[in-house]
């Protein structure tokens, strides 16, 4: 980790808890609107799109990596990720394709409201990998997830929505729960280093999957909101802010995101879920929500015994 500034060692810790639920928070309120901008996006070919977005934001990552850490730190940051780094970088590679090429298939709502159960799948996974124990609650919150998530795709055999996109929602969330399993096991991974190499092979491939890589000047713009700032800057107040809150209250605030981006496409292009959307997803929000918050009541419990 680089050395802290005079100023953010001046900072008391509950200034560092403000900051850091901000940035979390920002984070969130920067992903909620990924959807939205993609829907203004006019540009046919979802390769096209996953090209410009995945190079805005790995040079965004990497001039925000050269900015705070410097040259040498930002080379020692990559060169230390080894296997699980890369193995990171490609999940959040195929994930942030898959997330473009979603889009044209179903709703924004089935996409963020199926991702938002990656941390319960991530347990599950964990347990049938590497036989993690789960708790009693957190099976009954993966159960609640599954069928959640089944709720909704199980629209797509009544043809509200299609089934590729669906299908493709759930392999992005599996993408990610394997992101948040092998972060788990080897937590000396650093976050910013693996996505920024990420979103480079994700506009290398790109690059050769494209039809062409001309847009208009419209979408050129709204490319670089889609890469540099819904995805570059919500990842950097993301790995910044997650520092100074503890880990429940990070994927609480975080929550965030599922419920506004389906708001923000309703309010602005009128996409409408469907209604076994909103009921699987509802019961997905639910139970991931009381979950991180019998997490969080636990580790306090923990703490408080540890103190005593």
């Amino acid at each position: 980790m680089p050395p802290q500034s005079p100023a953010i060692r001046s900072r008391t810790p509950a200034a560092e808890f403000r900051l850091g639920l901000l940035m979390v928070a920002g984070s969130a309120l920067c992903w909620s609107f990924g959807g939205t901008i993609a829907r203004y996006i006019s540009e046919p070919d979802p390769w096209t799109i996953v090209f410009w977005r995945a190079l805005f934001s790995s040079t965004f990552l990497l001039l925000f990596m050269l900015w705070r850490d410097g040259p040498k730190d930002t080379v020692r940051m990559f060169r230390s990720m080894g296997l699980p780094g890369i193995g990171v970088a490609l999940c959040f590679g195929i994930a942030s394709s898959c997330f473009i090429i979603a889009l044209q298939f179903t709703t924004v709502a089935n996409i963020l409201l199926t991702q938002a159960a990656a941390p319960l799948f991530a347990a599950l996974l964990a347990w049938m990998v590497f036989g993690e124990r789960i708790n009693l609650p957190t099976w009954i919150a993966i159960a609640a997830v599954i069928g959640g998530v089944g709720i909704m795709v199980s629209a797509s055999f009544s043809g509200e929505v299609s089934p590729i996109g669906d299908g493709i929602a759930l392999l992005l969330t599996i993408l990610f729960s394997t992101a948040i399993v092998i972060t788990r096991h080897h937590p000396d991974v650093r976050m910013m280093p693996a996505v920024c190499l990420g979103t480079g092979l994700a506009s290398l491939a790109a690059f050769f999957l494209a039809g062409g890589l001309a847009v208009s000047a419209d979408d050129f713009a709204l490319l670089i909101l889609f890469g540099a700032v819904n995805l570059g800057l919500g990842l950097a107040l993301f790995v910044t802010g997650a520092r100074l809150v503890p880990a429940a209250l990070v994927a609480l605030v975080s929550n965030v995101e599922p419920v506004l981006g389906p708001l923000w496409v309703w309010l602005f292009h009128g996409e409408v879920p469907a209604l076994r959307t909103l009921i699987g997803g509802g019961i997905v929000f639910a139970a991931l929500t009381l979950h991180i918050l019998n997490d969080w009541r636990r580790q306090r419990e923990r703490r408080s015994s540890t103190a005593a």
